[in-house]
């Protein structure tokens, strides 16, 4: 499952960079229940009742996973969980390679004999550093990529996954470029307020993000197509849903999105804000859930605009990074003192000095990405609530609907029925599937004539 937190590579981009076994800047992640991207798909009207399979219909008591499967997920979980910790440290690694064979000071002595304004060193020299560390970080990409093929996740084939590698580095490189470039005339202007100042510009750039995200970079890596021409009887029960929660996402904001040519797992998400706001669901997700489960599955994502997640978000993440610059800021200065010489670095103002604040913001990220993780696990137990509150007047049993589409989305993704404890505190952004079920099938507020916390 997705991670809660708004991301928008403008901002995000230091911090991607300070752990580039991402690769590249990959597509901004929604406020999302299910995982995975894809593009794609027939142009068919399916009934979205009769796609969902037998299973869909069968009674949940428990999360429950036949032998085979329960293997798998299990696997697949300890193999998740080992290879988050060997990125993070793989990152490190990336960054110190950068800067023990003086990348950074050769792409920087480049940039200046091309020329003497500072705004062109920049256009020359970011790239040249984000194709770098992005080129060296290609390993664990393609490790990635391989245990979901592997585990029957990713079905999307390596040309079409290097394309999007390929498109994902265009916009790191174009994003990158600019904002380092900034980054570094704020550090010479104040070189002891920089971190407040880079952090007063970060602000309205996020919120700028989370508007065009759907509009610009969404449609690079996916197909979209409104969703009434796909499942129309599924577009008026999520209107009917829409209206019941007091929302106003007309039909022409809701769309399906095309997966199966790339992925088999499940999403459905709401994204953007105001004149971008919309509904969209995977082509996955209506052929493995029936319409209530869907409607619940949106209502859950309804929730999270309900009970203003995004606005919340946008403060906690911006206090994260203003923490994380200055923090950053207050280390630089000791870090260069110790080992710039030997890095061929000049100073904090040195375009050369990039990789060492990096190395810094990659490791203070780490250590407040369990509580980060927390909140965001606290806001998608809220969403649960929310969907279940929301269906309750809709659908009969709300609770087992529910609980059957947490069943389904646990066997497509293999999410594990016992997952490591230490893994859930430093990884999860979303409760466990086992616990999502046992509160789906006990939450009734209902049961002595009372109501719902947040629909009455």
């Amino acid at each position: 499952m997705k991670t809660l937190a708004i991301v928008f590579p403008a901002v995000a981009f230091l911090l991607l960079l300070s752990n580039p076994s991402h690769a590249a800047i990959q597509r901004p992640q929604n406020v999302t229940l299910a995982a995975q991207q894809g593009s794609g798909g027939s142009t068919a009207a399916p009934d979205s009742t009769a796609a969902a399979t037998t299973s869909s219909e069968r009674k949940v008591t428990s999360y429950t996973l036949p032998r085979e499967t329960d293997r798998k997920a299990r696997d697949l979980s300890k193999i998740r969980f080992r290879f988050a910790l060997i990125s993070f440290v793989y990152g490190l690694v990336v960054l110190w390679l950068v800067l023990a064979w003086k990348l950074a000071p050769k792409f920087r002595d480049w940039a200046e004999s091309i020329s003497s304004k500072r705004f062109l060193q920049g256009i020359v020299f970011s790239p040249l550093l984000i194709l770098a560390t992005d080129v060296l970080s290609l390993p664990t990409g393609i490790y990635d990529n391989w245990v979901e093929r592997k585990y029957g996740i990713s079905v999307q084939g390596w040309g079409s996954w290097s394309w999007d590698w390929a498109k994902g580095e265009l916009i790191s490189v174009v994003i990158g470029s600019l904002l380092i470039t900034l980054l570094y005339a704020v550090i010479r202007k104040s070189p002891r307020r920089w971190w407040f100042y880079f952090w007063l510009v970060s602000v309205p750039l996020l919120v700028i993000g989370i508007f065009v995200q759907p509009l610009i970079i969404d449609p690079m890596f996916h197909k979209f197509v409104p969703l009434a021409q796909k499942d129309p009887r599924l577009t008026a029960s999520l209107q009917e849903l829409v209206q019941h929660a007091g929302q106003n996402i007309p039909p022409e904001r809701m769309f399906w999105m095309g997966a199966a040519e790339k992925s088999t797992a499940l999403n459905a998400y709401v994204t953007g804000f105001g004149g971008s706001k919309r509904i969209v669901v995977w082509d996955t997700t209506i052929a493995k859930m029936n319409t209530p489960q869907i409607v619940f599955v949106t209502g859950h994502e309804m929730g999270h605009y309900v009970l203003r997640h995004i606005p919340k978000l946008i403060v906690l993440n911006s206090l994260a990074f203003l923490i994380l610059f200055y923090l950053g800021y207050r280390c630089i200065g000791w870090v260069l003192a110790r080992w710039g010489g030997k890095w061929g670095i000049r100073g904090l103002e040195d375009w050369a000095s990039l990789p060492a604040l990096l190395l810094l913001l990659s490791v203070f990220s780490f250590i407040s990405n369990p509580i980060g993780n927390k909140i965001s696990r606290y806001y998608e137990h809220q969403a649960d609530q929310y969907g279940l509150e929301v269906t309750h007047a809709l659908t009969p049993d709300s609770g087992q609907v529910a609980a059957q589409a947490f069943q389904i989305l646990g066997e497509v993704d293999l999410s594990d029925p016992e997952p490591n404890r230490l893994d859930i505190f430093l990884f999860y952004s979303h409760p466990a599937i086992p616990n999502r079920i046992r509160f789906a099938l006990t939450y009734d507020p209902w049961s002595n004539g009372g109501s719902g916390e947040f629909v009455h």
